[in-house]
């Protein structure tokens, strides 16, 4: 329709005004990641909205890794997040970059500010400078440094980049005002001594830049336009502006932000995740109970689940938080017609049909998917000896159990009608075999001989059955207590986060499964091969999400 109005957010509405008052000519954003652990899902409403911005405008997009901080980065954690950014569909193609590879310009910036009198060396520790830098309510008192000469601030500048500093012996600061009523702008610190090796540039430099001065500087380099972050960085966008505007950059990037996305009761914060993995609580930092970018990956997401999920969650100023099972929602979304259903009895016993043909196997055409016809159909082999699922039998059912128990009837899925005629227990009492007769009347699309029954149960045949672990995953903190201890800081860990059944049987047709191939298993949930631990001939299956969702969509 020619009249149709197209809802955009407040971000899009400011690229809107500066495009239209020629502002800028051409949109760029960028993802700049801290490469110091592992990304989660609020990352991914970062990169997808910068991205998605730089594709709806017919604009750029840069990678580009905040290298800053030697003490806490790894290649492993470049290489992560790369391999997240691609999986999500994001594409920058030649536009890879690291601040570090703005190094000596930075450096020439700092060496500018002083040379305009507007940066000096402090000797002033780092507990000093808090104190020195006041309150919210009160004013900060001025360094005993900060009138040196500008011969003076250049000399000592070059003694911290040469290594005659000690760690935290000198810094270097903005000067700016430390009556400001915003604290970051009370003379913040922009270069700091740090004997570290980089893993990028090595050992060539001992002093590094300050996150807050370091970004708007790669951002001018880059000629980003909008550079889009999160709220908390509002209060340092006077910083940002003043360092672009000092530094002498034309055509300075903008700083707009967003709300971060919070997740109920999950954890994020890489400290904490940190320590989980040190002390063996998870599988490292992709274990499928947190949400990080690897571990949902891991789990059996989807990209098109999340980006479903990033787009219903929307993008504003206000700060809010999304229950877990709107996620879960919208994997279960994404995939109840992509996958085939497929039969796995998970806590088996054995079904004998008496009155089935010994040694005899008929292949039963089975639909991969009642509600995509598109997926087709698999043969299953059917025989005299089936495992089903352990709660499918009762010796005495309460009313309106319509499962197996004795002298009751019900349909084995997309097979035939079978009789519960006896069972068999250990000396435990335990049931190991259930017998029933079979009507060979009663073939799955013949009808039923207009009979009918009320309870359908999924099987797996005996000699075929293919052995499996499965993995059963609940939230990782206890729900009702919250994620942190209120006392002392620290999670409230559920005891019962995952649960690993090691004797499940599985339906042949999983032969050919790969890592990261997800299924429905029929009556149970959505499952995916473990991409780290399943091998072919000891298939692990992880539960992505039960059936039946909690979350309803707002109205």
């Amino acid at each position: 329709m020619e009249n149709e109005v197209v809802s955009k957010n407040f971000i899009e509405q400011e690229i809107d005004k500066d495009l239209a008052e020629g502002v800028y000519d051409k949109v760029c954003t960028r993802f700049p990641p801290e490469p110091n652990g592992y990304l989660h899902i609020g990352h991914a409403k970062s990169i997808l909205l910068n991205y998605g911005l730089a594709q709806k405008y017919h604009g750029t997009f840069n990678m580009r890794f905040d290298d800053t901080n030697p003490t806490k980065e790894k290649e492993e954690f470049v290489d992560s997040i790369m391999e997240d950014i691609r999986w999500l569909g994001a594409d920058w193609e030649d536009r890879l970059y690291f601040a570090s590879d703005y190094f000596d310009q930075m450096y020439e910036c700092a060496v500018r500010l002083i040379k305009k009198g507007k940066a000096y060396v402090c000797d002033l520790s780092a507990e000093e400078i808090r104190a020195y830098r006041g309150t919210l309510t009160e004013a900060g008192k001025d360094s005993p440094y900060r009138e040196r000469t500008v011969e003076e601030n250049l000399r000592l500048f070059e003694e911290m980049r040469s290594g005659a500093c000690r760690d935290g012996e000198k810094v270097l600061r903005a000067k700016i005002d430390m009556a400001s009523p915003n604290i970051n702008m009370r003379d913040p610190v922009i270069y700091r001594v740090a004997h570290m090796s980089h893993h990028r540039t090595g050992d060539k430099w001992c002093i590094y830049p300050m996150y807050d001065f370091a970004h708007p500087i790669e951002d001018a380099i880059e000629g980003i336009t909008h550079s889009i972050c999160t709220l908390e960085f509002e209060d340092h966008r006077p910083l940002y502006d003043w360092v672009v505007k000092e530094c002498e950059f034309e055509n300075p990037p903008r700083q707009i932000e967003f709300a971060k996305l919070y997740l109920t009761n999950v954890v994020t914060g890489k400290r904490y995740i940190k320590k989980l993995v040190e002390d063996g609580i998870v599988d490292g930092w992709d274990d499928p109970r947190l949400v990080s970018i690897a571990a949902l990956r891991r789990r059996g997401f989807t990209p098109e689940s999340i980006k479903m999920f990033i787009e219903m969650c929307g993008v504003s100023k206000a700060q809010s938080s999304v229950d877990y099972a709107m996620l879960e929602y919208c994997i279960r979304e994404d995939l109840k017609m992509k996958n085939a259903r497929m039969m796995a009895v998970l806590d088996p016993i054995k079904l004998i049909i008496d009155n089935y043909p010994e040694g005899e196997t008929e292949f039963l055409d089975v639909p991969n998917n009642l509600e995509n016809e598109a997926l087709g159909t698999r043969k299953v082999p059917f025989c005299r000896e089936l495992y089903i699922e352990r709660d499918d039998f009762m010796e005495e059912p309460p009313k309106k159990y319509f499962r197996l128990f004795p002298g009751n009837e019900v349909r084995l899925m997309s097979a035939y009608f079978v009789k519960c005629e006896s069972f068999v227990k250990d000396e435990n009492g335990n049931v190991t075999e259930v017998h029933c007769t079979y009507d060979p009347e009663t073939k799955s699309g013949s009808g039923f001989n207009g009979r009918k029954v009320k309870g359908t149960i999924h099987w797996v045949a005996a000699p075929y059955a293919k052995k499996a672990e499965v993995r059963l995953y609940e939230n990782l903190v206890d729900e009702e207590k919250g994620v942190y201890n209120k006392e002392d800081g620290s999670l409230n860990l559920n005891p019962h986060s995952l649960t690993i059944l090691k004797n499940c049987v599985v339906e042949p047709g999983f032969s050919e499964a790969k890592p990261y191939d997800s299924f429905q298993f029929v009556r149970t949930g959505y499952f995916c091969i473990d991409a780290k631990d399943s091998v072919p001939d000891a298939l692990i299956f992880n539960r992505i999400v039960s059936l039946k969702s909690s979350f309803k969509l707002p109205k």
